[in-house]
């Protein structure tokens, strides 16, 4: 069984910063592709930045020169760095990501956090 855990998020004024982390955890053999997608009430569910094993990013739009995705592949953990924030910011940040699991027949699957929340208010 593979989990994803996320931390960081909290309560931050406009213009502040925020770091979200995921953290990979039980069954694992590779980690591919891993991502932060955010909800914001009343709305979908929207792709925010991936990474891929190689560490090739993808950024939405309205984050791109704001957030940056970084990974650390030892501890398993996936990394969102948040600056400039706006209350458009403000949602349910998940972790999503593509992982092969150890245990035989060794199957790839996709895998979501719970979720952490993001509130940009002053």
């Amino acid at each position: 069984q593979v989990q994803l855990v996320e931390s960081g998020g909290g309560l931050v004024q406009p213009g502040g910063s925020l770091r979200l982390s995921c953290e990979a955890s039980g069954s694992i053999f590779v980690i591919y592709s891993m991502g932060w997608y955010r909800q914001a009430p009343g709305k979908q569910r929207e792709l925010v930045a991936t990474i891929t094993g190689s560490s090739s990013t993808n950024y939405a739009d309205s984050v791109k020169g704001r957030f940056a995705i970084s990974r650390d592949n030892a501890k398993n953990t996936v990394y969102l760095q948040m600056t400039k924030l706006t209350p458009e910011d403000t949602a349910l940040y998940y972790c999503n990501a593509d992982i092969q699991q150890q245990i035989w027949p060794r199957n790839t699957n996709n895998y979501w956090g719970q979720g952490t929340q993001v509130t940009v208010s002053s």
